[in-house]
């Protein structure tokens, strides 16, 4: 009998309840375990202390650099996770951010879409097979 893949670990960084609390119950569906950082000194302190597979980041948390800061000093401390944080936006229509985006070559979902993409764009971070976890939410 084939044991089941071990189980992804993703931090959350998000300082608002309700958006945590629905990232959360969302991987818990997805079949990751999910972490919670409310800002990016405990963010930083959490990678620096376990690793995880992907890191989901609001672009707009309070008390975060800009990030492409928060995603330079999650990748010095966690070179794996280069590639593995996704940017959660507000509805972004600032030029300088959505060219930041860009610049760095950050994946990125709109808040809006959170529930309807968040899967698809974990699947590609993550390396799953479209089989491999089962049907999409």
């Amino acid at each position: 009998m084939a044991s089941a893949p071990p189980r992804r670990k993703v931090l959350i960084v998000e300082d608002e309840p309700s958006i945590r609390n629905v990232l959360y119950v969302l991987l818990a569906g997805l079949g990751c375990d999910g972490q919670i950082a409310y800002d990016a000194r405990q963010a930083l302190s959490m990678i620096r202390q376990d690793c995880f597979d992907a890191v989901l980041l609001d672009l707009r948390a309070a008390n975060l650099p800009p990030a492409d800061q928060m995603v330079s000093a999650i990748t010095a401390l966690r070179p794996s996770l280069v590639g593995r944080v996704l940017v959660i936006t507000g509805e972004v229509a600032d030029p300088d951010t959505l060219a930041m985006l860009e610049r760095c070559a950050l994946p990125h979902v709109p808040r809006s879409r959170v529930v309807s993409e968040l899967w698809e764009r974990l699947r590609t971070l993550l390396g799953f097979a479209a089989s491999q976890a089962g049907s999409s939410p």
